[in-house]
């Protein structure tokens, strides 16, 4: 098996793969021939902003949160440690957009990969970004 593509992916990527099946699909129909990441704060983010949007639908919480845990097998969590030293490189490439989103675009500058995303603020930083739709095309 040769992993070539590697995508880091935003939390919003995370959210749809649990709420649907499109995302989930494509991760698991690319997870052999490539790499997905994302930072650790980006499964933090999910865990908290899953329930709510379960409970709105009037859907069990707890299965969320299961198959937001079986995505661990597929989507490698990145340490706050490991891309600490991007922090100031990514929050002046996004400040004008969304500084809180400097985690994404800091470890896909570590990794050097494009980000899967369905969130604008990353147009303009010097990284190239996919979407749902298009993610297919740079992992075939």
């Amino acid at each position: 098996m040769t992993i070539g593509k590697r995508v880091v992916l935003d939390a919003n990527i995370l959210i749809r793969a649990v709420l649907g099946i499109k995302v989930r699909r494509i991760i698991e129909q690319f997870h052999e021939s490539a790499q997905f990441f994302t930072p650790e704060i980006c499964f933090s983010d999910a865990r908290k902003y899953l329930p709510p949007l379960f409970a709105k639908r009037d859907l069990p919480v707890d299965d969320a949160l299961i198959v937001l845990q079986k995505l661990t097998c597929f989507v490698q969590s990145i340490d706050y440690n490991l891309y600490q030293m991007y922090e100031l490189e990514a929050k002046q490439r996004i400040e004008k957009r969304d500084i809180n989103d400097w985690p994404i675009l800091a470890t896909a500058l570590l990794l050097d990969c494009p980000i899967w995303t369905e969130d604008v603020d990353f147009f303009g930083t010097g990284i190239a970004t996919w979407t749902s739709d298009r993610i297919h095309l740079y992992l075939e």
